[in-house]
């Protein structure tokens, strides 16, 4: 039996099969909830994964984050972090340090203006999260969770995933 999304893209030939029909629903699903987000983001001049990498260094505390842990932890991969955390810093929402022993390394630390825009932001996320999501029920949540997570668990998928967290970290 087809969902919904085949008559939303109006396509009239059935789906290769159940696991092409769940990929584009993902990937239809991902691209409303990104725009969404965007939507949000855009008055203040930053993008979702700028907003991730601001998020991960407020949660670094004071001595910041190598720069290519930064990037280990982003949720979206993006391949120039480097770029991406210039244009933070020219905005003055993070500082770029080197450390002394290894000049190769680059450490990422939030400023003060950057905490700001995180504050100012984190309940209208929240909200929107709640707008995105809210109609689903915990259990419904919880069981979406678990899904997504095996998804992204398949040895197609994991090879280009981060290593995955250890159950008792993962609570």
């Amino acid at each position: 039996m087809p969902g919904h999304l085949q008559a939303e893209i109006r396509q009239s030939v059935p789906f290769a099969g159940a696991e092409v029909e769940a990929y584009l629903n993902l990937q239809r699903s991902a691209d409303l909830l990104r725009r969404q987000t965007n939507d949000l983001l855009r008055p203040f001049a930053i993008s979702t994964t700028g907003y991730n990498v601001l998020r991960i260094l407020r949660g670094a505390g004071e001595s910041g984050l190598p720069c290519s842990e930064v990037a280990a932890r982003l949720v979206s991969h993006d391949p120039d972090v480097t770029r991406l955390a210039d244009r933070l810093a020219e905005a003055g929402l993070l500082v770029r340090d080197r450390k002394a022993r290894d000049r190769r390394v680059v450490v990422l630390r939030i400023t003060p203006a950057g905490l700001d825009l995180l504050a100012r932001l984190d309940g209208e996320t929240v909200a929107l999260h709640r707008a995105q999501l809210g109609h689903l029920g915990e259990s419904e949540l919880i069981h979406l969770i678990h899904l997504l997570e095996q998804a992204r668990l398949t040895p197609a998928v994991s090879s280009l995933s981060p290593p995955a967290i250890p159950a008792q970290e993962h609570q």
